[in-house]
């Protein structure tokens, strides 16, 4: 063989051995499976979810018993002192959403965390027993069972029982975050908390939770009244007395998570189905899908300069609108009917530029007709009959409050944060709020979660959703983005950089490896501060292909885990 033929038979085979490797890098990037699966942030939370499925449980089984797991094995934002919102879809089509939202305490005034001089005093709506919130996570599992729930509840809870008694082991992340958070459990808290080890924690250190498998077990025995009356609720509104709290034992028995309508709108040809207030999550989304759809951005590419100027000017526009116009249905009217109209959009469009950057404060919020921590999570899940569930759940802050219930384990959630402390004044997320969030006794705070479920022709297509606080919103729009527009695998999709804008404070966040250098620079000689900053978002998700295959995204940001069979 000559060497010309050498040279050209060692090059072909060197480019069959990459082809052969990438082939299976994909295959093991998108695995396929056809039974049932669970995408959660904690390895352990998505092993008990499909370990429901397995026992003949359907999504909503899966979900409560994932819900539970995720408070033991993921405290700084799985929860039973939290809430959240559910989106879900049965195998025939049929929507509903349940809005299981924190509320305000019966004595919370608007004016509650201002000082004498009317400024807001900060700390005390994120740290301590006066920023919390009364918790929804117990009330929307024991509603969701009641409506879908196939298995007994006792089954659904023991898992996460046994999690918390015999202890888990917890990752270099849990053990990072842990030893971060030391000092603020110490300051918030008058009795010893498992959480604030004497020792720095370390990965692989066995995290055991009696006291919380007691609740956990009062909450299997009785339902919602193993919570929200007796013992646990004494211990509730002790832990409230010692910290200046203001919750009651009236509040707790009061609270109902609520059903409510799926936001549902139309993306060429997906139909997209998500949470109506009091999350701004869904109208947010389904705006910002309709701003960019007349836009041929698959065309243009995936963060390439044009693409990445009408996501940015879409955004902006959105959360303008969000400042204003949002917040709890059940205490003022929401435009939703105007905000999602395709000529109100339009018009909020049509002063994009693409030579330069509309400065926020040229942006305002639309004229109708009348008046989140980073540490949130998301679990989402398919079970073999083709149900689906889409949960976000939040603490707000990570670790919330701070607070541990004495004697009965669990963290407390900041919520309180999430409302209007003072018109125009950003909370810890830097998102600006008006009058409509503004605090009042037994409202339910404006959040920024997005459960989201995609149909594509009628069928089941994506469950998706993400944490990360007032990044939320643009990360699942991002994900979505990404799988449909720019074709990317499930996996690909969620792991792929991001980037973030709120209208105030009128910059672009990125991630690092977001957004090409060449495009950044063009980006700020035309107006656009670009800010590198941490992670953005935490997304699971599932896709469910034309032939009926599952494939699991999650996100590599975290500790979280596909599980499936």
């Amino acid at each position: 063989m000559n060497n010309h033929l050498k040279k050209k038979y060692s090059s072909m085979y060197k480019y069959f051995t990459l082809l052969l490797a990438l082939c299976f890098s994909l295959s093991a990037f998108s695995q396929n499976y056809k039974t049932g699966m669970v995408v959660s942030a904690h390895p352990e939370a998505s092993k008990v979810g499909v370990a429901i499925l397995k026992q003949g449980g359907n999504a909503i089984d899966a979900a409560v018993a994932v819900e539970f797991a995720l408070a033991v094995v993921y405290p700084n934002a799985g929860n039973i002192g939290g809430g959240g919102f559910m989106v879900y879809r049965a195998s025939s089509g049929a929507v509903s959403a349940l809005d299981f939202r924190e509320t305000a305490p019966s004595k919370a005034s608007r004016d509650m965390y201002l000082d004498k001089n009317g400024n807001p005093v900060s700390d005390l709506s994120q740290y301590g027993s006066l920023a919390v919130g009364i918790p929804g996570s117990v009330a929307g599992m024991v509603e969701a069972h009641a409506k879908y729930g196939k298995l007994a509840w006792r089954k659904l809870i023991e898992p996460a029982i046994q999690l918390a008694s015999e202890g888990f082991h917890i990752t270099a992340m849990q053990a990072s975050e842990l030893n971060k958070h030391h000092d603020d459990f110490i300051k918030c808290n008058s009795t010893k908390t498992v959480f604030a080890n004497e020792k720095q924690w370390k990965a692989g250190d066995i995290l055991k939770q009696t006291e919380l498998a007691k609740t956990l077990t009062l909450i299997k025995n009785k339902g919602r009244k193993g919570f929200y009356e007796g013992r646990t609720a004494r211990l509730i509104v002790a832990e409230m007395n010692r910290g200046n709290g203001i919750v009651t034992l009236n509040d707790l028995k009061k609270y109902r998570a609520i059903w409510r309508e799926p936001v549902v709108g139309n993306y060429k040809n997906f139909k997209i189905i998500t949470m109506p207030p009091s999350s701004s999550g869904g109208i947010a989304l389904i705006s910002l899908m309709k701003s960019v759809e007349p836009y041929p951005i698959s065309k243009w590419g995936f963060q390439k300069d044009s693409t990445v100027r009408l996501m940015v000017e879409a955004e902006r526009r959105i959360y303008a609108d969000r400042s204003t116009h949002l917040g709890d249905p059940d205490f003022n009217p929401i435009h939703q009917k105007e905000l999602l109209n395709d000529k109100y959009i339009k018009d909020r469009m049509s002063s994009v530029s693409f030579d330069r950057a509309t400065p926020s404060q040229e942006v305002k919020p639309g004229n109708l007709n009348g008046y989140e921590s980073e540490q949130t999570t998301h679990f989402s899940i398919v079970d073999k009959d083709g149900n689906a569930v889409s949960i976000t759940t939040t603490l707000n802050g990570s670790y919330g409050s701070h607070v541990v219930v004495a004697g009965a384990g669990f963290l407390l959630n900041n919520e309180m944060d999430d409302f209007s402390i003072k018109a125009g004044f950003p909370n810890q997320y830097g998102l600006v709020g008006g009058l409509l969030n503004a605090i009042e006794p037994n409202k339910r705070m404006l959040s920024s979660m997005t459960p989201t479920i995609l149909e594509k022709d009628g069928k089941l297509f994506l469950v998706v959703g993400s944490p990360g606080g007032s990044t939320i919103i643009t990360t699942v729009f991002q994900t979505i983005l990404n799988v449909i527009e720019f074709g990317m695998p499930v996996q690909t999709a969620v792991n792929a950089a991001r980037f973030h804008h709120q209208w105030l404070p009128d910059k672009v966040f990125v991630e690092d490896n977001a957004i090409p250098q060449n495009v950044r620079e063009h980006l700020s000689s035309t107006g656009y501060e670009i800010v590198p900053r941490d992670k953005i978002g935490r997304v699971d998700a599932v896709q469910i292909t034309a032939d009926g295959w599952l494939q699991g995204g999650a996100d590599s940001r975290g500790d979280d885990a596909v599980s499936a069979y």
